[in-house]
């Protein structure tokens, strides 16, 4: 079954899983997020999709506003901390088939969530 799970800062998990498994053969999986806009850690509607038919909908309450983090967004495998407690360890629900691409897009709309540079600096500087 497709599904995706976004970790907060490994304090709330949201899973949104598709409806039914993903038969075998080539097919295109799409997750699409849909935010609530107007600022930082909003939340938003996700979308799975099967070969452009959708299978799964649900709702992340909040993002993360501001993440400086040692991890990056992982595909086909999690080599670091594990993203969900459905597996316990990294790697443990590494993705067997064949990946032939990944494309990942930001939103277009707007970019009222964007912190300026000057506000970052002050803040970084605040803590030492």
């Amino acid at each position: 079954m497709p599904a995706f799970c976004y970790n907060l800062l490994r304090v709330e998990e949201t899973i949104v899983r598709g409806s039914s498994p993903v038969p075998p053969g080539e097919h295109q999986v799409r997750m699409e997020f849909a935010d609530d806009g107007g600022g930082l850690g909003k939340g938003g509607a996700v979308t799975l999709y099967v070969d452009g038919q959708a299978v799964g909908h649900g709702r992340i309450e909040r993002t993360a506003p501001i993440v400086l983090s040692g991890e990056a967004t992982s595909v086909g495998r999690d080599s670091q901390s594990p993203v969900t407690g459905d597996y316990d360890l990294p790697g443990d629900a590494a993705f067997t088939g064949t990946l032939k691409w990944v494309e990942m897009e930001g939103g277009k709309d707007s970019h009222d969530h964007l912190l300026d540079p000057a506000d970052i600096f002050n803040s970084v500087m605040a803590r030492h």
